[in-house]
Formats: C-alpha cells, structure tokens, sequence
C-alpha cells in the first residue's frame, strides 16, 4: 500500500505579485549615478542688441592645442607631453604682456597673453582620439586655473578656494575666467 499522507501544498499564487512589488519597488528607489563626464557651463546665448558674440581676439591672446588621433598634443606648434600642458596654460594665462594685472605674476613675455582676462585656449582634437587623453587633457586645463584661482583666492582673501562665498568666487572667476574653445578635427 501506498503511503496515504498528503504531501503539503504550498500557494504559489500570489509570490509573482510579491515579487513583481519587489521589482516595483526597487526600479522606484534605486537611482542611477550620472556623474561622468565633465562638468562644463555652456556660454549663454548671445541677446540681440547688447554686446557681440563674435569677439575678436588677438593671436598672441590664443593658446592653440592639438590632439591627433593618437593621443600626441602639439601646443602652439610645438610637440608636447601631457605632463608639461598644465605648467605652459598657467604660464601662458598668467602672463600679464601688457602690464595690466597686479595680480598676474607672468613674465610679460611678448608670445604669451596679454593678461587672463584676454587668454583663450583653442584645443582641437582629433575625432578618433583616445578619449582617456582626451579627459587627461582636459583635466590639466581644469587643474591650470584651478591652481591660478586658489592662488588669487589665497591672496586676495586669504582663504582656500572651496571656502568662498559665491561674491568672492565671483571675483575669483572674473580674476581668471574659464575661456576655452573646442573643436573636433577628421
């Protein structure tokens, strides 16, 4: 004879709903991190009527970098390793050719800008770059004012850069303001 007990029976009729709720509720509460990539403030747009948007700048105010698709940077012409781009940006910036900045502490050579608030970095990069130089490129330009903000912050207010007000910051960017130019090149 067979056993006659009954084996026990499990429902399992609302464990797809549960489960589903779960998945709900998960989608709902996880989030996602986006924060790659670089953080940039787009330029506003140019309003009709007040001033234009196609400043003229001088040759000696721009700094000309080029990254090929190999990852190589010529600078101004002349090939250079990533290691010495943010030395040469800061000095060029910070140069002070037309004896206008008391705060700069450039030599006043005549091949660099003429103070920051004139000097523009023009960086072209090749399409097919590799995009790991590509970021360390623009880490070093972002490290160069860095290092030229928190030197004014320092001496202007004597304090560290994350600790300014957003008046001071102000300041600060107006001291040396961010202004770089990108374009891709085939």
């Amino acid at each position: 004879m067979r056993n006659s007990r009954k084996t026990p029976e499990l429902h399992a009729g609302s464990m797809a709903d549960i489960a589903f709720l779960l998945l709900i509720f998960f989608l709902v509460a996880t989030t996602i991190p986006n924060d790659k990539g670089i953080s940039r403030n787009l330029p506003d747009p140019c309003p009709s009527g007040q001033t234009p948007c196609d400043k003229k700048i001088t040759e000696r105010n721009v700094l000309r970098i080029v990254m090929n698709e190999k990852g190589s940077l010529l600078v101004n012409n002349d090939r250079t390793i990533l290691t010495d781009l943010k030395s040469i940006v800061k000095e060029f910036i910070d140069n002070n050719g037309d004896k206008s900045c008391n705060y700069c502490k450039g030599s006043a050579l005549l091949s660099s800008s003429e103070n920051p608030a004139k000097a523009a970095v023009s960086l072209a990069t090749h399409r097919e770059a590799p995009y790991k130089d590509f970021i360390a490129l623009q880490d070093e330009l972002t490290a160069a004012y860095y290092e030229l903000r928190a030197v004014y912050a320092q001496e202007v207010f004597s304090k560290d850069v994350s600790i300014l007000t957003e008046v001071e910051m102000e300041q600060v960017k107006k001291a040396y303001p961010f202004s770089i130019s990108e374009v891709a090149i085939d």
